[in-house]
């Protein structure tokens, strides 16, 4: 069954590249827009389950979207970004040459394992689900997520690139994961 992504709609940070966890901010009016904007492209499909983040950003988008009931777990919360919450790549490196969220450990963070094994379990539910699932959440989670979609480390996150209020799709081929539809 297909598991259909949409990364919450444009926040003060997301627009500034500042990393966002923990903090729960709400969407912009432009995020907002977007937001709604979803629904009619959404409301083409049928889904299983529809699930989303507990942070506001993710819930608001789904509401929005037109499904204002979604089903709210913490395994679809962000990346932890511990200490390094609300900076910018380019912030931490002035300390920290070289980090990337993706290759090395983030001080008072989340472990690379502790994703793979959250999200890990949103893909076991949604390859066993009678019907595709919509989730909604944010940016390093859903790359992330796609990478154990695809067998993958969740490392492999940082090949995909990932905007905000947009719509994704994973599914098989010939019984292979596989990316449908990426950044749409």
């Amino acid at each position: 069954m297909a598991l259909y992504l949409v990364r919450h709609g444009t926040t003060e940070w997301s627009r500034n590249g500042r990393h966002t966890s923990r903090t729960d901010l709400p969407l912009l009016s432009e995020g907002e827009a977007d937001a709604k904007a979803l629904a009619p492209r959404l409301a083409e499909q049928r889904y299983a389950a529809v699930l989303t983040s507990p942070r506001q950003r993710a819930r608001r988008t789904a509401e929005l979207a037109g499904f204002p009931d979604a089903v709210v777990t913490d395994d679809l919360v962000e990346w932890d970004y511990g200490d390094y919450e609300g900076i910018t790549t380019e912030e931490i490196q002035r300390s920290d040459p070289g980090w990337s969220l993706w290759t090395a450990p983030t001080p008072g963070g989340e472990s690379a394992d502790a994703v793979q094994e959250r999200l890990g379990r949103v893909v076991d539910a949604a390859r066993t689900r009678a019907g595709d699932t919509l989730v909604f959440s944010h940016g390093h989670a859903l790359c992330a997520l796609a990478a154990v979609w695809l067998g993958l480390p969740v490392s492999e996150g940082r090949l995909f690139r990932l905007d905000t209020a947009t719509v994704s799709m994973l599914d098989a081929h010939h019984e292979q994961p596989v990316i449908k539809r990426w950044n749409g």
